[in-house]
């Protein structure tokens, strides 16, 4: 039976996954386009895969139904890896995690086997034909469906949760060194990272009842959907995220040892207070907050201090990260320029060092509790009382 939508919707992911990967492979070799080559090959597999089953072309080569159940495992840990070369400055890779993603394969190919050796093509054939299946035989298949889908959900679960904590980190790690970090946190990877969550576990749930001969409404034609929409949102943003370079990712992951814990301190309390006056001078007086893109590196070299000592004095001394310590003195200089001008807010925004009016909007409603128009209207109101 032909799934004709479920047909059409895999074509096209198929097509956008090419020309995704012919944009890519024009590209220079790097780690990090590397990953992104063998994340759309696996994509374009699986989709492959999908296309072979729901057009019915798997009735002229039965022997080639579920040869992409073993690459598909591989999705995940081919997401993780491309955040891995994305957002993290370490040249290695950990050799666990790469161990890890190989045994995926072979444990879903050693699922598989009884389903490969013990069933012929004719009766491959058979098994899509309620009235001509072998009842042994289905039990078999559907044994090898549950195994590989129980497989697929185990390793796409774990290395999606590992991302999520590479990106957690990476994003705390700039914050701890810009005060600008929209460009460099790829912030668009946690939403797009949840829908293909959301997608392949869908995806595990619709195989599973599909082997039991179940369906619903939006069988072959809901997942097909979701996962073209996935595909289109991932290529957009993977193709234009520059390529960061080691300062832009923050700090190697072997000096995270302790991330998320308290660091014990090493300044003495007298240096920190120092460094803590230094600091409020150059915001107060000098005004650093008001260039663009300060760097900890940047004001460093201001007050002639180590970049060290400064981020401890920071998350010690003053409870602070860097990022909320810049951008708390452009918060109050914007606070007074929508008190006393009617200036529009994205030029408030760029006057007191903000990149992007978006950035300056949620420091704004984070610090303040409303957002700079809401903030501005509410002083209007309270003078109109007044008079």
């Amino acid at each position: 039976m032909v799934h004709v939508l479920a047909t059409v919707l895999y074509s096209c992911i198929m097509g956008i996954t090419i020309l995704a990967l012919l944009e890519v492979f024009k590209r220079p070799n790097d780690r990090q386009n590397l990953c992104l080559k063998g994340l759309l090959l696996l994509l374009l597999i699986h989709s492959a895969g999908e296309l072979f089953l729901y057009s019915g072309a798997f009735v002229y080569a039965p022997n080639l139904v579920g040869v992409h159940g073993p690459f598909r495992v591989l999705l995940g840990p081919a997401l993780y890896f491309y955040a891995y070369t994305s957002m993290s400055p370490d040249k290695g890779t950990d050799k666990r995690m790469v161990v890890l993603a190989l045994s995926g394969p072979i444990i879903v190919l050693l699922g598989m086997l009884p389903f490969i050796l013990m069933i012929s093509p004719a009766e491959k054939i058979a098994l899509a034909t309620p009235s001509m299946r072998d009842p042994e035989l289905w039990k078999i298949a559907v044994f090898t469906c549950f195994f590989t889908t129980f497989v697929f959900i185990f390793y796409t679960l774990l290395y999606l949760v590992a991302a999520l904590k590479l990106h957690n980190g990476h994003r705390q790690q700039l914050m701890e060194r810009f005060s600008e970090i929209e460009q460099r946190s790829l912030d668009w990877f946690r939403p797009v990272l949840l829908i293909w969550g959301t997608v392949w576990l869908m995806y595990a749930v619709e195989f599973s009842i599909g082997a039991l001969g179940w369906r619903w409404f939006g069988s072959g034609i809901l997942l097909p959907i979701l996962e073209v929409i996935a595909l289109a949102i991932f290529i957009q943003k993977a193709l234009n995220q520059k390529v960061l370079n080691d300062s832009d990712k923050g700090l190697p992951l072997a000096s995270q040892s302790n991330q998320g814990q308290k660091r014990a301190a090493i300044l003495s309390t007298e240096k920190m207070q120092l460094i803590a006056s230094k600091l409020e001078h150059a915001m107060r007086e000098d005004k650093l907050f008001l260039q663009d893109n300060l760097s900890l590196n940047k004001l460093s070299e201001s007050i002639s201090e180590t970049e060290n000592h400064i981020s401890e004095t920071l998350s010690q001394f003053l409870q602070t990260k860097f990022f909320q310590f810049v951008n708390g003195f452009r918060i109050e200089e914007a606070k007074l320029a929508l008190q006393d001008s009617d200036k529009l807010v994205t030029s408030i925004a760029f006057d007191v060092g903000f990149n992007s009016k978006s950035t300056f909007n949620t420091a704004f409603k984070k610090n303040v509790g409303y957002s700079p128009s809401a903030y501005r209207n509410s002083l209007l109101e309270n003078k109109q009382k007044v008079l």
